[in-house]
């Protein structure tokens, strides 16, 4: 009967909401740019706010060129498939799309899926299994930590974006550990026949880059393949968009790369992997979200394969961004905010000094709204306790005085509720 379940639900809801961890709803009633109409509480008058919590990096989710070619391609392809990519779900644009982006990043193929989280979820369990180990980075994605959990291979946690221990991890791996079999007895060590390293790229929460360079050096030196997840990065990090491994400058030397057309580009939805040509052969034949899953819808891809066109004729807006995002991080480091250092347009103002920063955090994003500045407020269990902050996200579609408006913003409910 439901009636229990539902008791222990509610009760489970209210222990959120009593914690300040309840995750409400902002109604958004218009186009997705740099200023936006929200509805916050849900059914409230309608405000205009400006967006500074959208992964829209480059601005293309409102680009005319985009919504051209998405319009033009459900003329052409239709709406949806219907089907899945093996049985009648391939059209000539999908193939397209996978050769744009193998040429991209520069891998010898690549394969689409429904979202960077499935890509991550049907990834690793069709590549190695349990004598191989996985070498995690302790802040990855939820979406790689899941994936890894669906494969059979042992996992090792090296400290985030420490090398000495992803070292010491690759050598406990390379000369084995302990592994137990169903009785709870272990059978002794056993050294890895294969090691896959999987970072982010970038870490969405704190806005910082993976050493990436330093990772292919010591997967090369201990045979590991190196995995990648550039979600946000592709489209606009590095000198042409090519992400984290372009910034790192080892592209072409990752094995496995996985992203996401749901951020910058075009900010819809979709994934990819793209690999090494006997990696993304096997994907096709086993992995379980492309196999399961329908096909990426004909628009997506129409609008995907615009938005790496307009990438590959203009530098215009990955500049612009990265404009923008250095000038926002200067003037808050000189309002006296407490942000991570790094040059990536996630820009995390932290309150880490202050006894009550989860509940400061939300005070300050309810202030920031009314104010007319959309920010949103984390705290634990999405960022460690201690670590509560506003993430600040610049885009290409913000102007500089949408930028001095935000900036006046911070000055003026910082010094109100003290944080500056």
């Amino acid at each position: 009967m439901y009636r229990r379940t539902k008791y222990d639900l509610k009760q489970e809801l209210n222990l959120i909401k009593e914690a300040n961890l309840y995750k409400d709803e902002r109604i958004i009633l218009s186009d997705q740019k740099a200023r936006i109409e929200v509805s916050y509480p849900a059914g409230s008058t309608p405000k205009e706010v400006l967006n500074f919590c959208s992964n829209n990096y480059l601005g293309l989710a409102s680009h005319p060129k985009i919504k051209k070619a998405a319009i033009d391609t459900i003329e052409k392809y239709g709406f949806g498939l219907a089907s899945v990519r093996f049985i009648c779900g391939t059209q000539d644009l999908h193939k397209e799309l996978e050769e744009k982006i193998a040429n991209f990043y520069q891998t010898d193929d690549a394969i689409l899926y429904s979202s960077c989280f499935d890509a991550n979820g049907g990834l690793f369990e069709c590549i190695i299994g349990q004598d191989d180990v996985i070498i995690t980075d302790g802040l990855n994605h939820a979406s790689i930590i899941d994936g890894i959990r669906l494969c059979k291979a042992r996992r090792l946690i090296y400290e985030h974006s420490d090398m000495k221990s992803l070292e010491q991890k690759l050598v406990l791996a390379r000369e084995g550990f302990d592994i137990w079999d169903h009785t709870g007895l272990a059978q002794g060590p056993h050294p890895a026949k294969n090691i896959i390293i999987a970072t982010d790229g970038v870490f969405s929460m704190d806005g910082d880059i993976a050493k990436v360079k330093e990772i292919v050096e010591l997967g090369q030196r201990f045979d590991a393949m190196v995995m990648v997840d550039d979600s946000h990065a592709t489209g606009f990090f590095g000198k042409t968009g090519r992400g984290a491994i372009e910034y790192n400058g080892v592209l072409g030397e990752v094995d496995i790369i996985t992203s996401t057309l749901g951020k910058a580009m075009g900010g819809a939805s979709g994934g990819f992997t793209a690999a090494r040509k006997e990696i993304v052969e096997m994907l096709r034949q086993r992995s379980r979200p492309y196999l399961f899953s329908n096909t990426l819808a004909p628009a997506i891809v129409g609008a995907s394969i615009a938005a790496f066109d307009l990438l590959e004729g203009s530098n215009d807006l990955r500049e612009k961004l990265m404009e923008n995002t250095k000038y926002f991080r200067e003037n808050m480091k000189s309002l006296g905010f407490d942000i991570i250092d790094s040059v990536h347009p996630i820009v995390p103002v932290l309150f880490r000094k202050f006894d009550d920063d989860a509940q400061r955090a939300q005070s300050m994003a309810k202030a920031l709204y009314d104010e007319g500045i959309y920010a949103i407020g984390f705290s634990f269990p999405v960022v460690p306790k201690g670590q509560a902050r506003i993430r600040v996200q610049i885009s290409a579609a913000h102007s500089k005085e949408d930028i001095d408006t935000c900036l006046e913003a911070f000055k003026k409910v910082g010094k109100k509720l003290k944080v500056i």
